[in-house]
């Protein structure tokens, strides 16, 4: 494999750990929209760093999560847990970015940070079972 794909692999990871880190902070200070915001971002920098091994990226959130679901969660490398945990993640996210007057919650947010855990734990022993991290 190319080696810069791996070490794009190795930066985007590195981001998603960087986003739960901030999530967690927003949290922790009662910035429940932001916390939603960056848990999804969490999530959706470890898919990038897997679809970044096969050299595929996109403009649209919509193109990087389809082509995770059909490339790792189809054919079962990811289970179809984290194909839920990125939808969830992705509506919360939307809710809380673009919907006048949205009041995210506490409990939502921990829920989000909860989802971006479990996304980055799954890549994590994913990238580590491949040599990459």
């Amino acid at each position: 494999m190319e080696n810069s794909m791996i070490e794009l692999s190795k930066y985007r990871f590195e981001s998603s750990k960087e986003d739960l880190f901030d999530a967690k902070l927003m949290y922790e200070n009662g910035r429940y929209k932001n916390a939603l915001n960056r848990g999804y971002y969490a999530i959706f920098h470890a898919i990038r760093a897997v679809n970044a091994l096969d050299g595929f990226d996109s403009s649209k959130h919509s193109g990087v999560i389809a082509h995770f679901n059909q490339e790792y969660v189809k054919t079962g490398i990811f289970s179809k847990e984290i194909s839920k945990i990125i939808k969830e993640a992705s509506e919360n996210r939307e809710k809380a970015d673009y919907l006048d007057f949205f009041v995210a919650s506490k409990e939502e947010a921990q829920k989000q940070l909860v989802r971006a855990e479990k996304a980055i734990e799954l890549v994590e022993q994913y990238l580590s079972n491949r040599n990459i991290i």
